[in-house]
């Protein structure tokens, strides 16, 4: 009985001796990445918006409650056109006021000629009703731009793209009501920061990213870019032309990887490799840490110039806490 339950005690030190060299004796476990060759690229990183190339905002001028507006919103619409009308009564009354004094004004300096032509009245007197006249006509033109500014107008041919506002609501202002363009074409408005901007020209690829279409392919060409940078925000203004048959859709945010440069049949391992100027070559159940020389740096792969070999495996990610020679276990190889 004793002899048994000494055989059970070996047996249990034994198992657990042989788990605990199951879990920690084989070392870390890591996964491996093999060098392989493909075209190497270096992307600058931005974030934007799409917008028509020619498009403007209508803002109100004014304060004041919208009273009658436009269910044109999708629809195409002329230079001119009235989009929405502004409360004018109150301005309305004020002009009809300032007339009525005018054709007194009028009157008076018609009864003031009479008087001088009889040498009853002095020149003083006609050119005092002469100026006052003049006020009130100067006043007049000021009120009549006035109410111009409570009919808002398309400013240019174009269909509307968006509508923001309501009859009955307070119209604040520089608050913009609509957002008239031509659909076609489109462009990227984006973001870039000041460092990057000296590798970014014209003509050169844009890629996109955006959830509303995750597995399509969405590119343009830089068309333009701003010669001043944003001082606050520290960066520049770049515009990528789309092609006319691009998914996207005005007012969408994207984001951007400028492509500035390409190399193909270079030597890529992924980027989570690299430690500084280091990697960890996985050599059966042991990694070795080695220096190697690193050229294009995208955000996915980077490219090796020297120091490791075509179809050599690496540690990806490289953990921080690996050493050179440590025991390791291979648990996923990617391709």
């Amino acid at each position: 009985m004793k002899i048994r339950k000494i055989i059970i005690a070996v047996a249990v030190v034994l198992l657990l001796a042989a788990a605990l060299w199951w879990r920690f004796g084989r070392g870390p476990e890591v996964a491996a990445a093999t060098a392989a060759r493909g075209t190497a690229v270096e992307i600058v990183y931005a974030t934007g918006g799409v917008e028509p190339v020619r498009w403007s905002k209508v803002a109100s001028l004014i304060r004041d409650r919208i009273v009658e507006i436009c269910d044109c919103e999708g629809k195409p619409v002329k230079k001119g056109d009235v989009l929405a009308r502004l409360d004018d009564r109150q301005v309305l009354a004020g002009l009809k006021e300032l007339k009525a004094r005018e054709d007194f004004l009028q009157r008076e300096m018609s009864r003031v000629s009479e008087l001088i032509a009889r040498n009853i009245a002095t020149t003083q007197a006609y050119e005092r009703a002469s100026s006052d006249l003049r006020q009130v006509q100067g006043l007049i033109s000021v009120q009549t731009e006035k109410i111009a500014d409570y009919t808002i107008v398309a400013p240019m041919d174009g269909v509307v793209l968006r509508r923001d506002g309501e009859v009955g609501e307070i119209a604040e202002v520089n608050q913009i009501l609509y957002r008239v363009g031509v659909p076609k074409p489109l462009q990227v408005v984006a973001e870039v920061n000041e460092e990057d901007i000296p590798r970014v020209h014209v003509g050169q690829t844009g890629l996109f990213r955006t959830d509303a279409f995750p597995d399509r392919r969405l590119e343009g060409k830089v068309s333009d870019i701003t010669p001043m940078g944003d001082i606050a925000a520290k960066t520049f203004r770049v515009k990528i032309a789309l092609p006319d048959d691009t998914p996207l859709k005005p007012g969408m945010s994207v984001e951007a990887n400028i492509v500035t440069h390409e190399k193909p049949n270079a030597l890529l391992i992924p980027a989570d490799a690299v430690q500084g100027n280091a990697v960890f070559v996985v050599d059966g159940a042991h990694v070795h840490k080695r220096e190697v020389k690193i050229g294009i740096r995208g955000t996915r792969e980077v490219e090796v110039l020297s120091g490791l070999a075509d179809g050599e495996q690496v540690a990806s990610p490289a953990a921080t806490d690996l050493k050179d020679g440590v025991r390791v276990r291979v648990v996923e190889t990617k391709p």
